[in-house]
């Protein structure tokens, strides 16, 4: 099922996400099944695909869980004359980076919480992450290049930071006129 993005101005983009207990499969005083975490990946995925992002945190999707998924194109290559797509995809559940390193590189991002503002943010190459992954096998790799990217975009999402929150104060005023055009926009809602 296709899930609403949420939009800036909501205030879940803002908050700080609580861990998934997987344990008990319990958020705060509510239990979360297994099986309706699986259906929210399942949907995150297909919402995902739908608006052709690269990411999607479960705030963007009106969730307050630390919880995110990737889908990045990696490398792109001819064999035999034919172009092969090589796709890394993941599920990130209770994340925590234990370490952004390397050369710190800019890039043009966007986010799909943010529509129609994008801008030059800076990163580190490299990220240490530790996690669970969509088996409930908890996992410790180091990523670089465009994943590193993405998922330190969609880490930032679950301690309630924004790219927009990187821009310069000059891209920050050039932004501020469509920023509020987007809050009237949620407070119509």
């Amino acid at each position: 099922m296709v899930l609403p993005i949420v939009i800036y101005g909501n205030p879940i983009l803002r908050k700080k996400c609580i861990d998934i207990d997987i344990f008990s499969f319990c958020n705060r005083n509510r239990r979360i099944k297994k099986k309706e975490i699986n259906q929210l990946i399942k949907d995150m995925f297909e919402t995902m695909h739908t608006v052709k992002g690269i990411g999607l945190a479960a705030p963007q999707v009106g969730r307050n869980i630390r919880l995110f998924i990737i889908e990045v194109e990696t490398t792109t290559y001819l064999e035999y004359g034919k172009k092969i797509d090589n796709n890394y995809k993941e599920v990130f559940i209770n994340a925590r980076i234990l370490k952004s390193y390397g050369e710190e590189c800019q890039f043009y991002e966007g986010c799909l919480s943010i529509p129609g503002i994008m801008g030059f943010v800076k990163r580190k190459s490299h990220v240490l992450i530790e996690y669970y992954d969509h088996n409930w096998k908890k996992k410790k790799k180091i990523f670089k290049g465009i994943c590193a990217r993405v998922i330190q975009h969609e880490y930032d999402h679950l301690n309630g930071k924004l790219f927009i929150d990187y821009f310069s104060y000059m891209k920050k005023k050039l932004a501020k006129r469509k920023l509020i055009n987007l809050l009237k926009t949620v407070q119509k809602k």
